[in-house]
């Protein structure tokens, strides 16, 4: 429906007035900045693309926001086409398939449409006074926020209606997204009128857009160096600090948090048996677990090998929040318990099932008021569940058996665990 609406109106305005020799000039001026920016920034984007799952911004958008202000509706349909054609044939092959990249284009080209008419309406006589005169200016913000309401709108949709289980970030990106968004077309528009008043002076604006383009690639890059490869939670280093600032906050604000150490029982079976790749499934699969049964704002991250840890800020050392604790704790226990996960494998389908996890906890205020204390509480937990049988779970200081031979040091367990039958996860 979205690229029949596009098409419908493109044809419509096709005979609409205002075609000249200096308007085809400026689109192919703008369709030449556009392919010489995608050439100049292709590594960049790609590292872009590479890293973030559900793109929301596109900096290209200076090209088409700046002819959708500037120029008749069919060559402003004709600059969008061009530059996001070239870019995703440069940058985006890899991973986006043709309809997904037919639907973004028809996004662009209405939102285009849309801008142009709203320019048209507030200020009709733009192209003889120009846009930074007059009502244009005015103008230009209407434009900018039809633009973009239109075209994000339609993503967030789209991803809305394809995605298993949409979040607000997911469909509606990271605010640092957003103001990218409003950023790049600030500069569309103010390369539409500089385009007006000299064309050569629109050269400038590419310094300036490559030096945003390596900008983006900050927060994308952050989180790639937070993430873990495997299971896509926090690593070890990011989850510390964070938190860090979670316990601090506790600590300023009077708050409360609790931690869990989990860590599954005869992992190491997995892996002799079956092979690592067996493995990697299973951590991905109790991370997707571990995920699912906490809130958003909890992080949950992994210490390496068969170990997790879970923090969860604003749960107290009362005793209902005690009893919360514990209740979240044995949540995760039974879900990992009954998991079966299956594979394929050269000799046919294979299901890992009977695993178990021994989980440890710690509240902030009564088994500590900083993150390392917490730390050592939960270990203890830990492991006081390990020495009761595995498959369980221990809450707080009352559980402080002595350390298993091998351990030192106040960190979380990174030793092989057993499970509480004695027997190892099976396959079927």
């Amino acid at each position: 429906m979205v690229e029949l609406t596009a098409l419908a109106l493109v044809v419509l305005s096709a005979t609409a007035p205002g075609l000249s020799t200096g308007r085809l000039l400026d689109a192919g001026t703008l369709m030449l900045l556009g392919v010489l920016h995608t050439e100049i920034a292709v590594r960049a984007e790609r590292v872009r693309r590479r890293v973030t799952e559900t793109p929301h911004v596109d900096l290209s958008s200076v090209w088409t926001f700046a002819g959708a202000v500037l120029l008749p509706p069919v060559l402003a349909t004709g600059v969008a086409i061009v530059v996001f054609t070239h870019l995703w044939w440069r940058a985006w092959r890899p991973r986006v398939p043709v309809y997904r990249q037919v639907f973004s284009t028809a996004t662009v080209v209405l939102a285009c449409l849309a801008a142009g008419a709203v320019v048209g309406y507030v200020a009709p006589d733009h192209v003889a006074t120009g846009l930074g005169s007059g009502a244009g200016p005015f103008a230009l913000v209407l434009a900018l926020l039809v633009y973009t309401t239109i075209n994000s709108g339609l993503i967030a949709g789209a991803i809305a209606v394809s995605s298993p289980n949409p979040t607000v970030t997911t469909v509606l990106g990271h605010w640092d997204e957003n103001a990218l968004e409003l950023a790049t077309l600030c500069l569309g528009g103010l390369t539409a009128i500089v385009l007006a008043i000299n064309p050569w002076l629109v050269v400038f604006v590419l310094p300036a857009l490559l030096v945003l383009h390596r900008a983006v690639l900050v927060r994308q890059l952050e989180e790639a160096a937070s993430t873990d490869g495997k299971t896509g939670l926090l690593n070890a280093a990011a989850w510390h600090a964070y938190a860090q600032r979670e316990v601090g906050r506790a600590v300023r604000q009077g708050g409360s948090a609790s931690l869990l150490i989990l860590d599954l029982d005869h992992f190491k079976s997995v892996n002799d048996r079956h092979g690592h790749l067996a493995g990697d499934e299973v951590l991905s699969a109790v991370a997707a677990t571990l995920r699912d049964e906490v809130r958003e704002n909890d992080l949950v991250g992994r210490f390496g090998g068969e170990e997790f840890v879970i923090l969860l800020p604003g749960v107290d050392d009362s005793d209902y929040g005690s009893a919360e604790l514990r209740l979240v704790a044995d949540r995760i226990r039974r879900r990992v318990e009954s998991l079966a996960i299956q594979m394929p494998t050269p000799d046919g389908p294979l299901t890992i099932s009977g695993l178990t996890v021994s989980i440890g906890g710690a509240a902030y205020g009564t088994d500590g008021t900083d993150l390392t204390r917490l730390m050592e509480t939960a270990d203890s937990a830990l492991y006081s569940a390990k020495r009761s049988g595995r498959n369980r779970v221990h809450v707080g200081q009352h559980s402080r058996p002595d350390r298993m031979p091998g351990r030192t040091g106040s960190g979380p367990a990174l030793t092989e665990a057993v499970g509480e039958s004695g027997e190892p996860p099976v396959a079927g």
